[in-house]
C-alpha cells in the first residue's frame, strides 16, 4: 500500500450518513481512489447532549495530527486532508472515484446502540506496545554504494577511490579456506596484517628506535593487544613503566632523556684577564673537548702503505685474470683436429667428394622447400655469434664470427665440429667476409682492426695483380695482413671481380667507406659522403657500382674506385637498413629496415623502391637482422629479435612459415646454396643451428 494521508473516525452519529452521502456523491472521490485513505470506525465515544459530534483523527504519513470534535472543525480538516491529497494526483487513475458500495453499506447502517453515552473532552487513550520489524542498524548511507574488492585482487576493472582501497579489511575470516595465508612475508611464515593509523605506526616505530619499546599493535576486538604481561607494551617494558608510556614527541626530564651525557662538552671560556697561555680567554669562541681544529685529518702512513699494497696486489690478480691483449703481428690459429690433411694430403678446404650430393653444381638450379626442423646444433663461442658464412662455391665448411673476439670454421658434412679457431682480435667481430675461392677471407673487429686470414692452404698464396703474379709461403690458418684506419669498420666486402680480389671496402665508423689494397697496404680510394656510421655495402650491376646504406637513414650507390655519388634516396620516412642481402637474380636489393619490414629496390640504374613487395611481421627494431633469400629466389628469409625465424614468399609477400629457432635474437641466417632445404642461422644466444 502506497504511503499517504490516513483518516481515523473514532466515533460516528447520524452526521456519518451526510459523509456516506457525499461520498456516494463523488464529493471525496479523488481522495479516496488516489490515496487509499483507511476509515477505520471503532466503538462510539460520543455524549448524547452534545448533538451528534464524531472524533476524527487526522495523519499525514506517519505523523499524528491532530483529533477534532466538532462539526465544523471535521469539515475544516476534512477541506485540508482533500487539498494536501489533490497536490498529489495529477491526472485520474482506472479506478472509480466512488467507494465500493459495500463499504457505503456498512457506513449507512452503522447505528449506535447506546444513547447515553457521554462525550469527553480528554479520553483515556490506550498505548499499545510497537514492535519495529526493522529496526535501525546503525548503517551508513555510502556504504551501500560502495564497491568491495577482494584483498588478493591485482585487477579492478572500475575506478575505485584510494580512500576505499585503504579501508581495513572487513568480514569474519574463512575457517575452511585452504589459503589462509595470502603471502609468505618472513622465512618461518607469515605475520599477519593489522589495521593500523599511519601516523600512530610512525610514531610506534621511532619510539621503539629511541626507548626500546612500543605500544602492542595486535588488534584484538577492535581494540589494541595486551602485551607482555597485560602492559600493554612490547619491547623493554620496564623502560616503558619508567617513562610512563611516553612516546618521541612527549617531553621527559632531562635525567631520563637518551641522549643524555652525548652532548659535548665545551671548554672553559677562561679568565678574560689572561691573553696567553693557560686559562687563556676564548669567551663564545671555546670550542669542544676532544675537538680538532687545525689538525690534519686524514690516514695514518702505515694505513696509506697497507692499502697500496692491496690495491697492488689486486692489479696483478686482476692482469692474470684478464685475458692478454694480442699484439698485431702475434694472431695465432688453433687446429681442434686430430691431422690437418688427409692419406692423400689433403686439407680440410678441399671439397669432399664422398657425399650424395653434388657441391660442384650451379646454386639454384634445384627446387627449394622451406625447413622444418633443426638437425644439428653448433656450439663453441662463449658469446653471442655476429656473423656466419658459407664456403663459397661448395659450402661445405661454415666461418662464423663471435663476440667473444673469435673467428671459428666449422665442418658441415662429416663431423659437424670446430675444424679451426683464429684468435687475432682484442674485442668482438663485427663482419667477416670470404674472397670469390675461399682461401682467405677478412675479419673486422671493434678494435678498430681488418685483418686477413689465410682459411687453410697448402703454404701457398698467389693472386694476380695488374696482369702479374706473386707468390708467397705463410703458415696455413695465420694472419697474412691487419689493416686500420683509427676508426671501427662496420662492414667488409671484397671486389667480386676476379681480377680486383686484392681490393676490399670496409665501411667504418667515421661515415666513410674505405678502399684498401692488400699487396701495398695502402689506402687506395676514400668514398666520403654519408652523414653517418655505414652499416652495408653491395655490389651491384655487374660489380661496376656499389650501394651503402648508413645510419643516416639514406641509401646511396657510387660507380667503384669514383667518390661521387650517382644516385641519392632520402625519404621522410624511411628508417635505417643496417643490413642488405642481393636477390639470386641480381635485380632486387632486400633491405632489413629498422621499422619491423623487409624494402625492396631495384639494383639497376634507377634504384627505386618496389612498393608492391613489402614484408613484414617480424620483430627487429634496434637489431641488424641479415635478410637472405633462397637459391632459387623463390623465398625470402629473416630472424627476428625474438629469436624465431620467419619465410616469405617472394612473389605474394605472405608469410610462409615461422618458428622459435634461438633463445637470443636470430642476427643471421644463410641458405644452403647445394641442399634445396637447409639453412644455418646464428644467435647471440651462441650458438649455430642447422635446419632440415
Amino acid at each position: 500500500m502506497r504511503a499517504a494521508s490516513r483518516l481515523f473516525i473514532l466515533g460516528s452519529n447520524p452526521p456519518l450518513e451526510y459523509f456516506s452521502k457525499r461520498m456516494r456523491e463523488g464529493a471525496f472521490g479523488n481522495f479516496w481512489y488516489s490515496w487509499k485513505a483507511l476509515i477505520a470506525i471503532l466503538p462510539p465515544v460520543a455524549a448524547a447532549a452534545i448533538p451528534r459530534p464524531i472524533r476524527i483523527a487526522v495523519a499525514f504519513g506517519k505523523k499524528k495530527v491532530r483529533v477534532f470534535n466538532t462539526n465544523l472543525e471535521l469539515f475544516i480538516a476534512m477541506q485540508a486532508v482533500l487539498s494536501r491529497a489533490n497536490r498529489f494526483v495529477n491526472k485520474p487513475t482506472r479506478h472509480s472515484p466512488h467507494l465500493p458500495s459495500q463499504a457505503m453499506d456498512l457506513l449507512t447502517s452503522y447505528v449506535s446502540d447506546s444513547d447515553d453515552e457521554t462525550l469527553h473532552d480528554a479520553p483515556v487513550v490506550v498505548k499499545r506496545p510497537t514492535v519495529n520489524l526493522t529496526p535501525d542498524v546503525g548503517e551508513d548511507s555510502l556504504v551501500s554504494n560502495r564497491l568491495y574488492t577482494v584483498p588478493t585482487a591485482t585487477e579492478i576493472p572500475v575506478n575505485v577511490p584510494y580512500t576505499d582501497m585503504m579501508q581495513p579489511l572487513v568480514g569474519p575470516e574463512n575457517p575452511f579456506n585452504q589459503r589462509r595465508l595470502l603471502q609468505q612475508n618472513v622465512l618461518t611464515g607469515h605475520v599477519e596484517e593489522q589495521v593500523l593509523n599511519e601516523y600512530d605506526f610512525r610514531i610506534q616505530q621511532r619510539t621503539f628506535t629511541t626507548f626500546g619499546y612500543a605500544r602492542d599493535p595486535s588488534n584484538l576486538n577492535g581494540q589494541l593487544g595486551a602485551g607482555i604481561a597485560g602492559t600493554g607494551y612490547v619491547g623493554d617494558v620496564n623502560k616503558a613503566i619508567q617513562f610512563n608510556g611516553a612516546t618521541i614527541h612527549d617531553s621527559l626530564p632531562k635525567s631520563l632523556r637518551p641522549n643524555n651525557g652525548v652532548q659535548k662538552k665545551r671548554l672553559p671560556r677562561g679568565d678574560s684577564s689572561v691573553l696567553e697561555g693557560d686559562n687563556t680567554y676564548l669567551g663564545p669562541w671555546a670550542g669542544y673537548k676532544d675537538e680538532k681544529i687545525g689538525v690534519p685529518v686524514g690516514p695514518s702512513e702505515e694505513e696509506v702503505a697497507r692499502a697500496n699494497a692491496a690495491s697492488s696486489a689486486a692489479a696483478e690478480a686482476g692482469e692474470k685474470g684478464k685475458p692478454k691483449e694480442i699484439v698485431v703481428g702475434k694472431e695465432t690459429s688453433i687446429f681442434h683436429g686430430k691431422s690437418e690433411t688427409d692419406y692423400q694430403g689433403r686439407t680440410y678446404i678441399s671439397v669432399p667428394q664422398d657425399l650424395d650430393v653434388n657441391l660442384f653444381a650451379e646454386p639454384g638450379s634445384q627446387e627449394c622447400f622451406i625447413p622444418k626442423r633443426c638437425v644439428h646444433t653448433w656450439s663453441g663461442h662463449t658469446k653471442g655469434v655476429s656473423a656466419i658464412r658459407f664456403f663459397p662455391g661448395s659450402a661445405h665448411l661454415l666461418l662464423s664470427a663471435g663476440m667473444d673476439n673469435k673467428v671459428k670454421i666449422w665442418d658441415v658434412y662429416h663431423d659437424r665440429r670446430c675444424l679451426r679457431t683464429f684468435l687475432g682480435h682484442n674485442k668482438a667481430v663485427r663482419d667477416i667476409t670470404f674472397s670469390n675461392d675461399g682461401r682467405r677471407f677478412l675479419s673486422a673487429s671493434y678494435d678498430k682492426y681488418v685483418k686477413l686470414w689465410d682459411t687453410e692452404t697448402d703454404g701457398k698464396l698467389s693472386w694476380s695483380h695488374r696482369g702479374r703474379f706473386y707468390l708467397q709461403f705463410s703458415v696455413p690458418g695465420q694472419c697474412i695482413k691487419s689493416f686500420t684506419t683509427g676508426k671501427i669498420p662496420y662492414c667488409v666486402k671484397f671486389n667480386p671481380e676476379e681480377d680486383k680480389q686484392h681490393i676490399f671496402l670496409a665501411g667504418c665508423s667515421d661515415k666513410k667507406v674505405v678502399q684498401f689494397d692488400i699487396n701495398t697496404g695502402e689506402i687506395t680510394q676514400e668514398y666520403d659522403q654519408h652523414l653517418g656510421a655505414v652499416n652495408t655495402i653491395t655490389f651491384v650491376d655487374d660489380n661496376r657500382r656499389f650501394v651503402t646504406t648508413s645510419d643516416d637513414k639514406t641509401l646511396r650507390a657510387w660507380e667503384y674506385d669514383i667518390p661521387v655519388v650517382i644516385k641519392y634516396i632520402a625519404e621522410p620516412d624511411m628508417h635505417s637498413m643496417p643490413a642488405v642481402s642481393l636477390h639470386p637474380n641480381r635485380k632486387w636489393l632486400a633491405c632489413q629496415s629498422l621499422d619491423n619490414q623487409i624494402v625492396v629496390y631495384g639494383s639497376k640504374d634507377r634504384f627505386r623502391m618496389h612498393r608492391k613487395k613489402r614484408f613484414t611481421g617480424h620483430l627487429i627494431a634496434g637489431y641488424a637482422c641479415q635478410p637472405n633469400f633462397s637459391p632459387d629466389g623463390r623465398f625470402i628469409m629473416s630472424g627476428d629479435s625474438e629469436g624465431n625465424m620467419w619465410f616469405w614468399d617472394w612473389k605474394s609477400c605472405k608469410v610462409l612459415k615461422k618458428f622459435k629457432a634461438h633463445d637470443g635474437v636470430t642476427i643471421g641466417c644463410e641458405w644452403n646454396p647445394h641442399e634445396s632445404s637447409k639453412v644455418a642461422s646464428c644467435s647471440w644466444d651462441g650458438t649455430i643451428k642447422y635446419w632440415d
